[in-house]
C-alpha cells in the first residue's frame, strides 16, 4: 500500500488559529526527544548548528518523534546544499536554515530543497528514508510539497533585507534569532535590549507584509508572551539543556547550598 508522509510545518502553521509553541532539543538524545515530543508542545527544533548532534542521532530523533503529534523541525548548521540534501534524505520534512541575510541566500536555500530543474537537490530517493525507500508514491514529483523551509534572520543585514527574504518563493516561514542579532548590533548577550526588540519587530512587519509566517526564539516567558502579542506565529520557548541546567541548579540550591547554609547557622 502506498505510504503518505506527515503534514509539514508550513501546513501546521496554516491550520493553526493560535501561535505554535515549540522547544529546542540540543542534547541529541533520542530519549529526551521522545519525552519532549509527548509534552503537548506543537513543534521541536532538532539542532545541528550549536550542538554535538550528528546525522545518525537526528535520524533516531525523527524516528521517535514520529510516534507523537508534534512537528519536528531540523536546523542545519549552515546554508550548505550537501548538508541540506543529507538531512532531507534522512526524512526531515521541515528545515531551518540559519544566517540568511539576503534574498539570494534565501533562494539558494530553496534551491537546495528542490530537485532539478527547480533546484539542485541530489536524487537518492530509492536509497533514503525521505521517500521511505521509494514507498511514498509520487515522492519525486511532489517532494517540494512534502518539505517546508524556514529561514533564520540573525544579522542587521538580514533585518534590512527582511522584506525581500520573506517574499522569496519557497520560503515558508521566517524565524528571528535575537542572540546572534544582538551580537550583530554590538549588543552581545542583550537579546531583550529595546533596539534588538525593535529589530525583531521590523522583521515581523516585513514578513507579515509578505504574507509569510514569522517566529522568534524567546526563552524568557515574559519576552515570549510579548512577541506573541506582537504577532509571532510561532515561538521557541525553551531548550532541553537549558531546562535541565536551571532545574538541576534549583535542586543544588535547595539541597546543597541551602542545607549547607542551614547547617552553618547552627
Amino acid at each position: 500500500m502506498p505510504l503518505r508522509l506527515t503534514p509539514t510545518f508550513r501546513a501546521a502553521l496554516a491550520a493553526s488559529d493560535r501561535p505554535l509553541a515549540g522547544m529546542w532539543v540540543c542534547s541529541g538524545n533520542a530519549t529526551i526527544t521522545e519525552v519532549a515530543a509527548g509534552s503537548g508542545l506543537d513543534w521541536l527544533l532538532l539542532d545541528l548548528e550549536h550542538s554535538a548532534t550528528s546525522l545518525e542521532s537526528v535520524l533516531t530523533q525523527l524516528q521517535v518523534a514520529a510516534a507523537y503529534p508534534v512537528t519536528p523541525v531540523v536546523r542545519v548548521p549552515w546554508n550548505d546544499p550537501v548538508t541540506i540534501k543529507r538531512v532531507l534524505d534522512l526524512g526531515a520534512q521541515n528545515l531551518i536554515v540559519p544566517m540568511i541575510s539576503t534574498a539570494d541566500e534565501a533562494r539558494a536555500a530553496v534551491a537546495a530543497t528542490r530537485y532539478p530543474p527547480q533546484g539542485v537537490r541530489g536524487v537518492g530517493s530509492a536509497l533514503a528514508r525521505s521517500a521511505r525507500w521509494n514507498r511514498v508514491e509520487g515522492y519525486l514529483a511532489e517532494a517540494a510539497e512534502l518539505v517546508s523551509l524556514t529561514v533564520q534572520i540573525e544579522t542587521t543585514t538580514g533585518v534590512d533585507n527582511a522584506a525581500d527574504i520573506a517574499a522569496v518563493e519557497g520560503v515558508d516561514a521566517v524565524f528571528v534569532g535575537p542572540s546572534d542579532l544582538s551580537a550583530s548590533m554590538g549588543l552581545l548577550g542583550q537579546q531583550s535590549h529595546p533596539d534588538v526588540v525593535a529589530a525583531v519587530h521590523r522583521v515581523f512587519a516585513a514578513a507579515k507584509h509578505a504574507g509569510t509566517p514569522v517566529g522568534v526564539n524567546a526563552f524568557d516567558p515574559a519576552v515570549a508572551e510579548a512577541y506573541i502579542d506582537a504577532g509571532a506565529d510561532f515561538v521557541a520557548v525553551g531548550a532541553d539543556v537549558a531546562l535541565l541546567a536551571r532545574a538541576s541548579e534549583a535542586l543544588a540550591a535547595r539541597f546543597v547550598t541551602g542545607r549547607t547554609a542551614q547547617r552553618d547557622s547552627y
